[in-house]
């Protein structure tokens, strides 16, 4: 009588055998996977990028520029009033007439948030 259940027994260690390698040939599986595009910001999601923030020059009669976003270091350059400029993002930085907000502009520099006017929505954070 023990040899059908031997029969079995074999059967069950097969089965066994079987599903523990699949178990382990899953990793090397998952290790081939090509990820697709990276998700989606929550700004793009709304339908707007951060080429799409722009601002206009409130300072008479200009705004200085600055490498970082405080005024430790003598102004970059400079930009007068009315000029449209383009934000890439805000950071906090040195308080400016009480406003700590700085804006990170595309083309590379800091400008005061204190001196600029939101023309199209407010920056992201960087």
């Amino acid at each position: 009588m023990s040899a059908p259940h031997t029969g079995y027994r074999t059967l069950s260690v097969l089965a066994g055998l079987l599903l523990a390698g699949t178990a382990l040939a899953t990793p090397a599986a998952a290790a081939d996977h090509r990820p697709g595009p990276a998700p989606v910001s929550l700004t793009e999601q709304a339908g707007q990028s951060s080429a799409a923030y722009t601002g206009r020059v409130i300072a008479r009669p200009s705004a200085n520029v600055r490498k970082t976003p405080n005024t430790i270091h003598k102004p970059i350059g400079s930009l007068p009033y009315g000029t449209i400029i383009k934000i890439r993002c805000k950071v906090n930085g040195e308080v400016v007439d009480g406003n700590p907000r700085w804006y990170l502009l595309k083309n590379g520099g800091y400008v005061a948030a204190r001196w600029v006017e939101n023309v199209n929505g407010i920056p992201p954070w960087c």
